[in-house]
């Protein structure tokens, strides 16, 4: 169970409507992330917006101290770095968070380039395999499409010596490819009960094929109040602010606008009822305002727990949610729902000797 450290300017009191103190920003980004530590959570994921908000492997790396028992889920762009130097900054962050690092690989365009799916998958699957390969440990003589490099894995490797496990999302053909050929877990944004089983199933099987497991991650937004009458009503006052032109300015700021993932969210908002909903409990209220993720679990704290209940018996093994605003959410949710989950706080995959304080 993971939470979200919205630093790519994607914390709100009300969607659309910019507020100076939940912008983005090393105070209150590391709030939210020591919130989630404070109240369970296993995870967090620290997104990567480029031009919005402030830098992950930068905040990863002034967090890991701040942290004892949280993972930090950090999102990297194919393309940014060559892949020697990405397996080292990620080596040495999983050095300082005692084996805790877990990595979110981003396959979009990069600020001024325009690269075609497949060619942009057929990078990425190259970097996936190299990076796996020297924070195996390996060295590499790699001579591909992308990625030419002959070099010995870094000297200062992960605390266990093994890769971090590699978080993986995209619904193209070309995505589904390289997650089954190289992701530890597939990453799915929010849909319907069916469509989440079916894409469990589909994606267990791709991977099967090429002889792996593939575990499967569920990222949605959450909004849980006393009442379904609350909730329903918080979730109409969160886009209460947000007209359609405003909206679709928002969601074109991503560097995904145009990913099948982000149709999908668009074809879920074409198919809910006059309140957004698609489903009893899921909401797509949310993608009218950013892109991405763009539905939400409403309810009361049952309601939202048998929701979650749901989709793990449909096949999904870990969630990365978030709420807006996201410290006040973090607390609802943890409070109402989380510490009545069943859910196994992830360990370090080696455990560090250090003592408690």
């Amino acid at each position: 169970m993971s939470w979200f450290a919205a630093l790519c300017d994607d914390d709100y009191e009300r969607l659309g409507v910019p507020d100076a103190a939940l912008r983005s920003s090393w105070p209150h980004c590391r709030t939210i992330a020591l919130a989630a530590e404070e109240h369970g959570y296993d995870n967090i994921l620290l997104p990567s917006g480029y031009a919005l908000g402030i830098d992950p492997t930068a905040f990863a790396a002034a967090l890991a101290p701040l942290v004892r028992r949280l993972h930090l889920l950090l999102a990297v762009r194919v393309g940014e770095l060559v892949v020697p130097q990405l397996a080292r900054q990620l080596a040495t962050i999983d050095q300082m968070l005692e084996g805790r690092l877990t990595v979110n690989i981003i396959s979009s365009d990069l600020p001024g380039e325009t690269l075609p799916s497949e060619p942009r998958y057929r990078r990425t699957l190259e970097v996936m395999s190299v990076l796996r390969d020297l924070l195996d440990g390996r060295p590499v003589a790699h001579h591909g499409e992308f990625v030419d490099v002959e070099v010995e894995p870094p000297r200062v490797g992960t605390v266990d010596g093994r890769c971090p496990p590699l978080y993986f999302g995209g619904l193209s053909e070309p995505a589904r490819d390289v997650a089954a050929r190289a992701a530890d877990i597939y990453l799915m944004w929010p849909d319907t009960l069916v469509a989440t089983a079916s894409l469990a199933a589909e994606m267990r099987a791709r991977a099967a094929d090429h002889g792996r497991e593939l575990k499967l991650g569920f990222r949605s937004h959450v909004i849980v109040r006393a009442t379904e009458t609350e909730a329903r009503a918080a979730a109409a006052e969160l886009i209460a602010a947000v007209d359609a032109e405003e909206g679709r300015r928002i969601r074109e700021r991503s560097l995904d606008s145009a990913s099948a993932g982000v149709a999908r969210q668009a074809e879920l908002r074409d198919g809910a009822d006059d309140e957004g909903f698609v489903e009893d409990h899921l909401w797509t209220g949310i993608g009218r305002a950013r892109s991405g993720a763009g539905a939400a679990i409403v309810g009361d704290p049952d309601q939202v727990r048998a929701t979650l209940e749901g989709y793990r018996a449909a096949g999904i093994d870990a969630f990365i949610l978030s709420g807006y605003p996201h410290v006040a959410e973090c607390d609802r949710f943890a409070r109402h729902v989380l510490a009545d989950l069943d859910h196994a706080p992830l360990k370090p995959r080696l455990s560090p000797d250090w003592s408690e304080p």
